[in-house]
């Protein structure tokens, strides 16, 4: 069901894409054809996004004509048992890099460790005085995943859906994020 739905927002996001170039496409041939004759083949990218599994990351991209690299990253330590941290890098082949509107289709691998205090457990192990459960709870999972990313003027919906799970305790279904990355 999720796929269905995945595949049918790509889709009218792909088709209002299209819409929206051809119609400004005659308005600013002259123009673009001056951009691609001055214009770098490089593209950088930096921003920061919100989401699932790790919930903040800083972003940071670096591509060449149409092929992209980026690399996500976070953490955050709030006590010895209470931490998250989060890496996540791709390649991507990116679709419509003229216009504000860009779609990437890629493939990448990311890791996400979190930890967090369980009282329950703590409690446990207290009134028995012995360590019977871990005073905390941990997830943790390595994928490789196919991506898709949507961006409008900087601002991007990122989804990736794990093929592959090398370490499988509570292995996400999806990985989600949303941001805003600038690009010069």
């Amino acid at each position: 069901m999720l796929l269905k739905r995945l595949f049918l927002v790509v889709t009218i996001v792909f088709c209002t894409g299209i819409a929206f170039a051809t119609e400004n496409l005659t308005e600013n041939a002259a123009e673009s054809e001056q951009t691609k004759a001055h214009g770098s083949p490089w593209q950088f990218e930096a921003g920061i996004s919100a989401g699932r599994p790790t919930p903040i990351m800083l972003n940071a991209g670096v591509g060449y004509n149409n092929f992209f690299f980026r690399g996500m990253g976070g953490g955050f330590h709030l006590g010895p048992s209470e931490y998250w941290v989060g890496f996540r890098g791709s390649f991507a082949w990116k679709f419509f890099r003229e216009l504000p509107f860009s779609l990437d289709l890629g493939l990448g691998g990311g890791y996400a460790f979190a930890n967090a205090p369980n009282y329950i457990h703590k409690a446990l192990n207290r009134a028995n005085k012995v360590k019977y459960v871990r005073p905390y709870n941990y997830k943790e999972s390595l994928d490789i995943s196919a991506e898709v990313r949507a961006n409008i003027y900087g601002v991007f919906s990122y989804i990736a859906i794990p093929v592959h799970c090398f370490m499988k305790h509570d292995e996400p279904t999806v990985i989600w994020q949303v941001g805003y990355a600038y690009s010069f």
